[in-house]
């Protein structure tokens, strides 16, 4: 097997279901040029070496159109009606960005904003599932990991969860456009995306001026009234920032439920476990961001200056894929990687990222996790799989089931 074809494997949706054993093979030569000059960048302290260099651009206008964009399509600035939230900016302008949005969601100006919502989150999930009764099979997905993520994110943000139905379908084509698999019309994807984005942005360009007029205890209420002059995203910042939101609040959650619902049933020991011990959740959850984590590629990276690195030197302007994924499987870091431990000490894994932009909503998405696990795990009996492995998302970057049946035999209260 050549190092030239095993990304275009773990590409390749017949991959999709376990593309841990490419990953190991990936990692035999932790930096290599792919085709279309892509570098990828498979082992543990490397990856984390570049989440925190400076010489790693988040920014797309970054990328030299001589050393070739690789498989994903690069959209340049000019063709969108949106210029690009703080995830695709570098310092300082990320910076001032993700701290003004981190204003009413977290420390310092915010710290119990997301302990606070502990009890309506429970009850959010206990209703969800009290909705299984008179049932013996689910959909994991669509009965519960979809759902709760969105209408945690839609009170958050101040988003009618009725309008789920409309801004679902802008979501899932923006998602797409990550696939980086050249064979599928990327063209088209990226111009979808594009259009999506676009109707996305003026829905909640809307909302944002309802709730300028008329403020509330959202997140919207709050980007819109800023703190003064000095510190106030503009209108384009706001509606920017809520898109970000409201995508990235619920599509990387549904993947992470999802995922632990499946590597419990494969761990019914460990189900039994945290049915009887519901501490075990939080070191749980931090096992499955390491062992099977709902992000897995971290595409958009460019090199601004030449950075040597494990024998290899990545040419400035070089896309940079980071594969994070295999990197918190590497034998290097974690002892038995393969092996899924939910008290495994000193767990550093990936499964948010790193560096500056270390997942904006990572106490959320914990939190959500651990309810949701522990609610299930308390009050499925006897729950097996259906299908395993199930039908994947066609999606390599945002990896999770995109159906999972599960039977159970009873329903506890």
């Amino acid at each position: 097997m050549t190092q030239a074809t095993l990304l275009q494997q773990i590409l390749d949706y017949a991959n999709r279901a376990d593309p841990y054993p490419l990953y190991a093979e990936l990692r035999r030569t932790p930096v290599t040029r792919q085709e279309g000059g892509v570098y990828a960048v498979s082992t543990y302290w490397e990856i984390t070496g570049l989440l925190h260099d400076p010489r790693i651009s988040s920014d797309a206008r970054n990328r030299a159109p001589q050393a070739g964009a690789g498989p994903l399509p690069v959209v340049p600035q000019e063709e969108t009606d949106l210029p690009p939230s703080f995830i695709g900016l570098d310092p300082p302008e990320h910076d001032r960005l993700r701290r003004l949005a981190m204003r009413p969601f977290g420390p310092p100006h915010t710290p119990r904003r997301v302990h606070d919502m502990r009890a309506e989150l429970t009850r959010t999930v206990s209703g969800l599932i009290d909705a299984f009764q008179g049932r013996s099979e689910v959909d994991i997905v669509d009965d519960f990991a979809y759902p709760f993520p969105v209408t945690v994110i839609c009170r958050l943000l101040g988003v009618p969860r009725e309008d789920e139905a409309r801004f679902h379908i802008w979501a899932e084509a923006v998602v797409a456009a990550l696939d980086p698999d050249p064979v599928e019309g990327a063209p088209d994807r990226a111009r979808a995306a594009r259009r999506a984005r676009s109707e996305l942005g003026l829905y909640l360009a809307g909302l944002a001026e309802e709730r300028r007029r008329a403020p509330g205890d959202d997140l919207l209420s709050a980007m819109t009234s800023g703190h003064g002059p000095e510190e106030r995203l503009s209108p384009v910042e706001v509606v920017t920032t809520a898109v970000l939101l409201l995508i990235a609040g619920h599509e990387t959650t549904v993947n992470l439920i999802a995922n632990g619902v499946l590597t419990l049933l494969r761990h019914p020991e460990e189900l039994k476990r945290l049915r009887d011990e519901p501490g075990l959740a939080v070191p749980l959850v931090e096992e499955l961001l390491r062992y099977e984590p709902p992000v897995q590629l971290l595409p958009q990276r460019t090199a601004v200056a030449d950075i040597d690195i494990a024998g290899t030197t990545i040419p400035r302007g070089a896309p940079i894929w980071l594969v994070v994924a295999s990197g918190s499987r590497d034998p290097r870091r974690f002892a038995d990687p393969d092996r899924f431990l939910p008290e495994r000490p000193d767990n550093q894994h990936l499964g948010f990222g790193g560096g500056v932009h270390y997942c904006f909503g990572a106490p959320l998405a914990r939190l959500e996790a651990q309810i949701a696990l522990t609610e299930l795990a308390r009050r499925l009996g006897e729950p097996r799989l259906v299908e395993d492995p199930p039908p994947y998302r066609r999606n390599p970057v945002l990896r999770g089931p995109r159906h999972l049946r599960v039977a159970f035999d009873t329903l506890a209260r």
